[in-house]
């Protein structure tokens, strides 16, 4: 897997998960579900992201433009997802927000697949993109655990991706 691959099959996560959320509609308790499992897929995909592609692409003269607007794109995600963190869910505003949420991941997820991996494809060198493969495919996965613990209602699979928690017993009374 290269590491263009590694993000794509994460931008597909999102994306399928963006699609999902936006399409609930008075089953609060799913969209709770899946915006944790969107939340924790962003957050652990930024993070990873911008650790293994974004700071050296960063460094490099003709990647500085790109990298910092790529990370701009990651902050407006972010606060558009705290915005969301509110206890109540049901209502169309909440439901229209994540709808701008969705655009804003669409549209992040088009411009960096179509334009910022072109530069970084030319910035990177074939042994640094084998080695932040490596570096990203394990820090993923260890973001997403760590996020899915904060959150306890997400948890993470075998396969290390997100997905809804088992449910618990609940004691016997």
């Amino acid at each position: 897997m290269t590491l263009f691959e590694a993000l794509r099959e994460s931008h597909d996560i999102q994306r399928s998960l963006c699609r999902q959320l936006t399409s609930t509609r008075s089953d609060t308790a799913k969209r709770e579900s899946l915006f944790l499992q969107l939340k924790v897929e962003l957050e652990a995909h930024a993070a990873s992201e911008e650790r293994f592609l974004y700071a050296p692409i960063l460094m490099t003269d003709s990647g500085l433009s790109s990298s910092r607007h790529a990370l701009s794109e990651h902050h407006e995600i972010e606060e558009l997802c705290e915005e969301l963190s509110v206890s109540d869910k049901s209502g169309a505003a909440w439901l229209n927000k994540a709808k701008k949420l969705s655009e804003e991941v669409r549209h992040h997820l088009k411009e960096e697949e179509s334009k910022f991996f072109k530069v970084a494809g030319r910035i990177l060198t074939e042994p640094q993109k084998t080695t932040l493969t490596k570096r990203y495919v394990k820090d993923v996965v260890r973001m997403r655990k760590k996020y899915a613990e904060d959150y306890q209602l997400v948890a993470v699979g075998k396969d290390g991706k997100v997905k809804k928690a088992a449910t618990q017993a609940k004691p016997a009374a």
